[in-house]
């Protein structure tokens, strides 16, 4: 039997490569009001840290911090697509971008949740609050 939270993924070019185990499958998808993310426009799923194996292309990533720099944003140098972050609300995951799995995207999904990332967690007391939930309704095209 296969395990539903395995995935394989990979950047645009495919320089990058990696295999994912989500810690709570596609339940944890999610999206967040931060001045990066807002630009950046990712669908993010959640996974542990040992749950994310760069198979190729180690090399090929570079990252970025901003604000606090607790937060470290991984993309592939040569084609630039984000494919993962070490997060700030929880320094024991990284949030992986769904667009980068195979046979996955964001568009796959009704509805998701986006969180106040203006507000973050780690400089209001700890709460974690919505802003809002994102919602895709697929055209009734006639093809």
């Amino acid at each position: 039997m296969s395990n539903p939270n395995r995935h394989s993924g990979q950047c645009h070019c495919g320089a990058v490569a990696f295999e994912v185990e989500l810690s709570n499958g596609l339940d944890s998808a999610r999206r967040c009001t931060c001045s990066f993310c807002r630009m950046r426009g990712a669908l993010a799923v959640s996974a542990k840290l040992d749950g994310l194996h760069v198979v190729r292309g180690a090399d090929m990533l570079t990252s970025y911090r901003f604000n606090t720099g607790a937060a470290e944003h991984f993309f592939c140098s040569q084609c630039g697509i984000y494919t993962h972050h070490q997060r700030r609300s929880n320094a024991n995951e990284y949030g992986v971008n769904v667009a980068c799995l195979e046979g996955m995207s964001p568009f796959d999904f009704d509805e998701v949740p986006v969180l106040d990332g203006e507000k973050h967690p780690s400089d209001n007391g700890g709460r974690t609050r919505m802003a809002g939930v994102l919602r895709f309704v697929r055209a009734g095209n006639d093809d």
